[in-house]
Formats: C-alpha cells, sequence, structure tokens
C-alpha cells in the first residue's frame, strides 16, 4: 500500500488543476538509474495500463506497475517547501540507502 500525506495532496490537487487533469491520478514508477541504482518516476496518468495496481490516498488515486510495488510498499510520499528544498520526498522503509538529492535509492 502507497500513500500521501495531506501536504503531498493538497500540491498534487494544485498542480493537477493547472495541467488541466479533472481527476488526480499519478502514476509512479521505479526505474533503473541514479547515484544509488534505482529513481523515483512521476507522472500524470489518464488511465491505468494492464499491469498495474491502484491505490487511493488523500483524494488521489495512485497507479504502481506491479514489478514496482516490490520496491515501493509501504512508501509515503510528502511534500515540502521549506529553506531546504522545494519538492516530493519519498519515505520509503524499503530502502537501505538513498542518495544525498533523494531521488535515488537501493533496496
Amino acid at each position: 500500500m502507497l500513500s500521501v500525506t495531506p501536504r503531498a495532496a493538497a500540491h498534487i490537487h494544485r498542480l493537477c488543476a493547472e495541467e488541466g487533469y479533472t481527476h488526480p491520478r499519478l502514476r509512479i514508477e521505479v526505474k533503473a538509474g541514479g547515484c544509488s541504482g534505482l529513481t523515483y518516476d512521476l507522472s500524470f496518468a489518464d488511465t491505468l495500463r494492464e499491469g498495474e495496481l491502484s491505490f487511493h490516498s488523500e483524494g488521489i488515486e495512485l497507479i504502481v506497475p506491479k514489478k514496482s510495488l516490490l520496491y515501493l510498499a509501504g512508501t509515503q510520499l510528502d511534500f515540502t517547501d521549506g529553506l531546504e528544498g522545494k519538492g516530493f520526498h519519498f519515505i520509503n522503509p524499503n530502502a537501505t540507502r538513498t542518495c544525498a538529492c533523494g531521488t535515488s535509492f537501493a533496496v
């Protein structure tokens, strides 16, 4: 199961409105790359593709390919806009290490 914090949900709703999406649907994938070996990839989604699962949290539909779920189970998506940077932040209990930029991880 994946979840989003209320702060992340508010930002996703704002972005969806700006981009013209009427249904807040976010695809979260894990891809090879980055300093630590794996990276997170976020994109808006129009439909659910074959081999993807759907979760709902804070009014957001989260779509995850089955192959990415192994790396993302229990992950929470947050959004920060403080002095140390602005953007989405993944709280992933499966990550054994992350890079300094926070967009790459290893399991």
